[in-house]
């Protein structure tokens, strides 16, 4: 079939629209007012990663003199630096309007986010004391000088560009950064019943006189910038250094990586922002982008919730899973049947509740298990070590390239290797992203396997905000194949086959084609054929492709996309049996769930892997099969919830313009359903 000009959503411009639904939940008002505030921080922090990676991937295309519109969907690497900037505008002038508003409601509720024109004198006592006491020794202050360039400003890290001005004499510039061990909001004591909360910046700009009092000057202004650098890593090639040696130095190195966005205060004076420009070597090919008084709005993710609990959301108490105990062996309960934990419905305490019982069981002789990601103090990785302590062998495949979790990662690395824990870090040229984990434990003179697949990260702090499931089970069939998994880490010139799961890079492409393959056939025999997805992300043209020939062979297709979709669903002749939405609402959904109609006899999958080129080719990812028919049905039921939401669910279209799915049945929002969908579990 000769393409379309509109086949592909171009994947960055795409990922952008996924922010702006992160930004539609900031401007929601039946979201609570601090969380709105939150999800700004969310919608800053998102932008921030996107500049850093992808962005700065597209520059790198431009840079090399490559047009770029075969990896690009059909447009050239120079003209989509220039949209994303304009799009990028947009969102960001409509960020700061919501701001505003957000700023209003605020004081509605007695809360006054107030700047140093606003401090009253029983606030100027306090905020001199917190200057000299908490902030001022901490401060980093550099002088510029006219003749020399701008010293290298690290990645993220937000300034204040101050211009000093006296009569007859040239101004006086200075920078002063406001580092990440300061809070960004400080709160004032509160007075009459009202709350009030000053941002540091505020503080800074109001103690300048106390910062810079050795220079005479007749005026002095403060204006914030801040430099978003490429934060690709570039590794050594010197074969004498350690693997975590290389690591350590490519992460130091983003710091002064290439600036691929430069964000100022718009009511900066204009001479300074081109002494600015000039001497950092900003070029138009930069993202430059105009915004507000204050920037790193990433922070308001941390904004202080006051106590005002009316203004967050109610705290869900995670579940337990009906049949699993606490109190018990979680190796006496999957001996007899397989479990579904679907966090953060579910408590996380059962994947530690099972490291913890392998760490201390005298019959467990081994573990192995995947990290891509551990929480910052990791409940998970000091189950291994103790493990180590009590003499079972334990195996760790820890991904020291998880972006921005590199330095984490490295210190757990050597936390384990000091305990005699075999590590790997991963495969040459490939990320391992698979989360998985198998035990073996001796029974009956026999070792059998005990283990847990999952769709995501091993980490108690993600798992209370990302939506994930883990299957616990001791089906020996699928946990020989994880086994086999281990093995290709130690011996990776060797490519395993596997009965069961399927596996990156060698066979997901493949088997997930002859799975929609067999609905294409079903469909031209007249058969029952659907196919149902939901992923974070689908940006690999192949798999767009396939679902493109399943749509015009008849398949019906639902999808759940919440991030990327480069597939253009609706358009006639190409994808009209195809249907995409995507939720986004208070916690992040990160399933991945594959379900296959395969002639009314459906086959289910759970999924460490999106359907991205770099899951499927460039990635060590576990798809795993679900074999038990009580989770079978479950996973059915929490698809339909999913796919049922009108209140929190966009339409995905050609036009990408978030549309809110709306029907004339009762409101369904598909998160709060799912919490009770298991609450009504337990209770019958």
């Amino acid at each position: 079939m000769v393409k379309q000009k509109n086949s592909y959503i171009n994947r960055e411009l795409s990922w952008l629209q996924f922010n702006a639904r992160v930004l539609q939940e900031a401007a929601d008002e039946n979201v609570p007012l601090i969380e709105r505030l939150r999800f700004l921080g969310i919608f800053s922090n998102n932008l921030d990663e996107f500049f850093k990676v992808r962005y700065a991937t597209v520059k790198r295309i431009y840079q090399a003199g490559k047009g770029g519109k075969s990896e690009l969907g059909g447009i050239r690497a120079g003209e989509l630096l220039e949209e994303i900037t304009k799009v990028v505008i947009d969102q960001q002038t409509e960020s700061l309007e919501i701001l505003d508003d957000l700023d209003k409601k605020l004081r509605e509720e007695n809360i006054y986010r107030i700047n140093e024109s606003e401090i009253d004198k029983s606030q100027h006592d306090f905020i001199k004391k917190y200057f000299y006491q908490e902030l001022s020794q901490a401060l980093v202050v550099i002088m510029l000088n006219e003749d020399v360039n701008v010293p290298e400003l690290k990645d993220s890290a937000a300034y204040l560009v101050v211009r000093m001005e006296k009569a007859d004499a040239k101004p006086r510039f200075a920078l002063i950064e406001i580092s990440k061990t300061m809070d960004r909001f400080i709160v004032l004591p509160s007075k009459n019943g009202s709350e009030y909360i000053i941002m540091v910046d505020d503080v800074l700009r109001y103690c300048l006189d106390d910062i810079f009092n050795i220079f005479t000057y007749d005026s002095i202004s403060a204006h914030m910038i801040k430099i978003t650098r490429d934060g690709e890593l570039d590794f050594d090639s010197d074969l004498s250094k350690s693997f975590i040696h290389k690591i350590s130095e490519s992460v130091k190195d983003r710091q002064i990586g290439d600036p691929v966005r430069f964000v100022y205060d718009k009511t900066i004076d204009e001479s300074t922002l081109n002494f600015l420009l000039e001497r950092m070597h900003i070029d138009d090919k930069d993202s430059i982008i105009p915004g507000g008084r204050y920037h790193n709005r990433r922070d308001y993710m941390n904004f202080p919730s006051l106590g005002r609990t009316d203004l967050l959301y109610k705290k869900i108490a995670p579940l337990p899973v009906k049949g699993l105990s606490l109190d018990q062996s979680i190796f006496k309960s999957i001996s007899e049947k397989d479990y579904l934990v679907y966090t953060p419905y579910h408590t996380f305490s059962y994947i530690i509740k099972f490291l913890r019982e392998a760490a201390l069981d005298p019959q467990v002789k081994s573990i192995k298990i995947t990290i891509y990601r551990l929480a910052q103090i990791s409940h998970v990785a000091s189950s291994l070590i103790n493990a180590a302590k009590n003499g079972k062998d334990v195996t760790v495949s820890i991904e020291l390239r998880a972006r921005f979790d590199e330095e984490a990662n490295i210190n757990y690395a050597e936390q384990m290797q000091d305990e005699g824990i075999n590590l790997f870090f991963g495969v040459a040229g490939l990320k391992v992203h698979s989360k998985m984990c198998v035990i073996e434990r001796e029974e009956n003179n026999k070792l059998k396997r005990y283990g847990f697949i999952s769709t995501g990260n091993f980490n108690e702090s993600t798992a209370k905000v990302y939506t994930d499931f883990t299957l616990l089970t001791s089906n020996k069939k699928i946990l020989k194949d994880i086994n086999k998994v281990f093995n290709f880490f130690e011996v990776n010139y060797k490519i395993y086959r596997y009965k069961h799961i399927i596996t990156s890079p060698h066979y997901t492409q493949g088997k997930l084609f002859a799975l929609i393959d067999k609905e294409i056939q079903n469909a031209k025999m007249g058969h029952p054929a659907y196919i149902k997805l939901k992923m974070n992300s689908i940006s690999s043209y192949k798999m767009v492709d396939k679902l493109y020939e399943a749509s015009r062979a008849g398949v019906t297709i639902k999808m759940i996309v919440r991030g990327i979709c480069c597939l253009v669903p609706g358009v006639e002749g190409m994808s009209e049996n195809i249907e995409v939405i995507s939720i986004v609402d208070k916690f992040l959904e990160h399933t991945r769930l594959f379900i296959f109609c395969n002639n009314d006899d459906p086959k289910f999958f759970i999924s460490s892997a999106d359907w991205m080129t770099r899951n499927i080719d460039h990635r060590v990812e576990v798809t795993c099969p679900i074999y038990d028919e009580d989770i079978k049905a479950e996973l059915w039921d929490l698809f339909d919830i999913c796919w049922n939401d009108n209140v929190k669910a966009r339409i995905i279209n050609q036009t990408q313009d978030n549309t809110y799915k709306t029907d004339e049945k009762p409101k369904l929002r598909a998160q709060f359903e799912t919490y009770n969908y298991y609450l009504n579990k337990l209770n019958n």
